[in-house]
Formats: structure tokens, C-alpha cells, sequence
């Protein structure tokens, strides 16, 4: 009878088991179910956008300084326009800098320094601090133009126009502030025939860093072995350019072509070239100095144009046997060439974007260059110099920065 109950209740037993078993098993599936696996790791930030990043960050901040310089100064010191100017440049680069996807304005965006809500607590030198904001704005144009050489298209063109436009307004606050040599090492001296790239014309080897090939690094020919080439560029334009193609927005991909590009800046070189010489005549004295240097500088870009597109094997459009002159361009020839300069920015903005390596070190040089020229003639060459902004469209500044700029 003991040997009968206990084979009943080894069955049971087994079952028992199996059914703790599995309820274990159900549990721990359950558990691995319910606990998060790791994350996958963040990439860090590409270097184009810690530099678009680093741009707007430096914008922001010296913009506040000029906020509170534009306030300690009197009305009437020396320091206050170009002040204010400062503030003007800094607040649409600041806005164009803005990550993709920052809110546009609702209604009109303020476009000039805002009014300090509290006065400073010590009233500093508005010369000294001029100097000083002169010399933060300088390096900060340094270093957009720095990252500019290698941050990625879109973004290049948006780097190398806001740090030309910081250089000028620099040297403008600097001199000012009757210190012009304090940021000499860094700034562009509108008027003088030199590359603001190493000194050198921009035609020449130094002024890209090294002699290159054409533009897009690998796709230079050797002169003798090319095949039949093709026109590059487009429809001549107004101005005498090539129609380039705009990119999605700023900083963004750029699309188009090193070749065309480079087209586009040959043939605002030749209008150019054509435009001062029917000038120099009408031009007063105190003018006919820099537009002698200019035109040399327009025949130095013209002939390395021609020759980076040969080495691309690549033939240049046909000159054009003459361009139209209008009756204000006679009448007030400075003015025109200033007219002519600014129309021709976009084609150097464009180069930037499409070239790299010493291709588009050359071509930041000529950028330079063209807002310097542009900036002499009296003509206004925008908030970044080479893109045509259209600053009612701007994302506007998050609150909280504009409340710390005003403070």
C-alpha cells in the first residue's frame, strides 16, 4: 500500500516541476522583454556644423557687446554708427546661422541693435571698448574664413561671407576708434591691389596656397591631352554672368557645377574688365588710383580663370564683344562700378561652395577681394557678402537671446 501512494506521487511531483519551469521561463522572457536595451551611441556633431555652431555662437556674443557699446557711447563719438553697424551685421548673420528649421518671423524681424533696457553700471571708453570689440570681431572673421576652407558646401559659402563682412566691419570700427592698425593682421584695407589672402594677387600661386588644378580636386587635365571640350556656363545674364543655381537654403547641400561656376566668375571678370575701362576716364582723380589697382586685379582673375579651365579641360564661353553701359553708369561711373562689383558676388559665393582644397582657397581669396572692391565703390555688399539674403525671411533669435543681448 506505501509503494502504491508513492509512485501517484511521483507523477504529480514531475508535473510540479515542469510547471515552475516554465513559469520561471515565462518570467524571465518577460524581464528581457520589458529591460531597454542600451541606446546607440550619439554621433558627435559633423565639423560643418560645429563650425555653423561655433559662427553663431561667437555672432551672438559679440553682438551683445555691441549692444552695450553702442549704448556707452555719446551721441556724436566717432564710434557710434560703426557701432550700430556692428550690431546691424552681426543680428542677420546670427539669424542666418540658426540651425535649419528655426521658426521664421511672424511679422517684421528687427533688423538693427536694440535699445539697452538698463544702463551699464561704470561708463567704459567707448574707444578703448571699440577697439577691443574690433579686434573679438577681426578674430571671429578669421575663423569663419578658417572653417570655411573646409566645411562643406552650402555652409562654406555661408562661412566665408559672414567672416569677409566681420573683417570689414572691424577694420571700419577700428579706425574709428582711431586705431586702425589694431586688427591690420586680420582685416581687409579696402583700395589696395594686394590678395587679402597672403598678400599675394589672386591670380597667383600664393594666393590659393599652392598652384592647384581646376577646380574639383582629381579632375585636372594635362594641357595637350584633353578631348574636344564644351562650352561651360549658361546665358550670359545682365551682369554678365553665368545663371547660377541657388541652393535649398542656407548652408544646406549645394548643387551645381565647379566648372560652371568658375565660368560664371570669368565672365563677371571680363564684364568687369570692360566696365572699369570705360570708366577710367569719367572717374575723378581721387578714384583713378584704386580703379588702376582693380582693373590689374580683374586682369590677374580673368587670366588664372582661363587657365584653371583649360587645366580642367574645359573651354571658356566666348567673350562677349562689348556690354551695355546705361546713362547712370556714365553719369556716376564709382557708383557703377559699385554696382558692378556687388552684381558679381553671388558667382564668387558659388565657387566657394563648389570648390575645395586650394581651388577654393583661391577662390576665398577673390571673394575677399570682390566685397573689398564692392565696399570701396561705396556699394552695400550685404550681411554675407555672396549670397543673396533675403533678410524679411530670416528665422528670427530665440527670446532668450535676444533678452541677453539686451541686457
Amino acid at each position: 500500500m506505501k509503494d502504491d501512494n508513492q509512485g501517484t506521487r511521483s507523477p504529480m511531483r514531475y508535473v510540479r516541476y515542469t510547471v515552475f519551469a516554465l513559469a520561471g521561463l515565462l518570467v524571465l522572457t518577460l524581464g528581457f522583454a520589458v529591460i531597454p536595451g542600451q541606446p546607440p551611441a550619439q554621433e558627435p556633431p559633423s565639423l560643418t556644423e560645429q563650425a555653423r555652431a561655433s559662427a553663431l555662437d561667437d555672432a551672438l556674443a559679440l553682438r551683445s557687446a555691441g549692444l552695450d557699446l553702442a549704448d556707452a557711447a555719446p551721441a556724436g563719438n566717432p564710434v557710434s554708427g560703426p557701432a550700430d553697424r556692428v550690431v546691424t551685421l552681426l543680428t542677420f548673420q546670427a539669424r542666418a546661422l540658426l540651425p535649419a528649421g528655426s521658426p521664421s518671423p511672424s511679422g517684421p524681424a528687427p533688423s538693427g541693435p536694440a535699445t539697452a533696457t538698463t544702463a551699464p553700471s561704470a561708463a567704459p571708453d567707448p574707444a578703448r571698448t571699440a577697439i577691443d570689440l574690433a579686434k573679438a570681431v577681426a578674430a571671429s572673421g578669421s575663423r569663419r574664413l578658417e572653417d570655411a576652407a573646409t566645411a562643406d558646401g552650402g555652409m562654406a559659402r555661408l562661412l566665408a561671407g559672414a567672416g569677409t563682412a566681420q573683417l570689414l566691419a572691424a577694420s571700419e570700427l577700428a579706425a574709428a576708434a582711431g586705431d586702425p592698425g589694431a586688427v591690420a593682421g586680420a582685416a581687409t584695407t579696402p583700395g589696395t591691389a594686394s590678395s587679402p589672402v597672403g598678400g599675394a594677387p589672386v591670380g597667383s600661386a600664393d594666393a590659393a596656397g599652392s598652384p592647384s588644378p581646376a577646380p574639383g580636386s582629381g579632375r585636372g587635365g594635362t594641357p595637350g591631352r584633353c578631348p574636344a571640350p564644351a562650352p561651360a556656363g549658361g546665358q550670359e545674364s545682365a551682369t554678365g554672368a553665368a545663371p547660377t543655381e541657388a541652393a535649398p537654403e542656407l548652408g544646406a547641400p549645394f548643387a551645381g557645377s565647379a566648372d560652371a561656376a568658375l565660368s560664371a566668375v570669368l565672365q563677371a571678370g571680363q564684364q568687369a574688365l570692360y566696365g572699369y575701362q570705360a570708366a577710367m576716364p569719367r572717374l575723378a582723380p581721387a578714384d583713378a588710383g584704386s580703379a588702376s589697382d582693380f582693373l590689374e586685379q580683374h586682369r590677374q582673375l580673368v587670366a588664372d580663370a582661363e587657365t584653371r579651365l583649360r587645366q580642367a579641360c574645359v573651354a571658356a564661353a566666348p567673350q562677349a564683344p562689348g556690354y551695355v553701359l546705361d546713362a547712370a553708369f556714365l553719369e556716376d561711373p564709382a557708383r557703377g562700378l559699385g554696382a558692378l562689383e556687388a552684381a558679381a558676388l553671388p558667382a564668387y559665393g558659388d565657387l566657394v561652395a563648389l570648390t575645395d582644397g586650394a581651388d577654393r582657397a583661391w577662390a576665398l581669396a577673390a571673394l575677399r577681394q570682390a566685397t573689398a572692391r564692392t565696399v570701396r565703390w561705396g556699394a552695400d555688399p550685404g550681411p554675407v557678402p555672396g549670397i543673396v539674403l533675403d533678410t524679411a525671411a530670416l528665422p528670427v533669435l530665440p527670446d532668450g537671446e535676444e533678452a541677453q543681448a539686451r541686457q
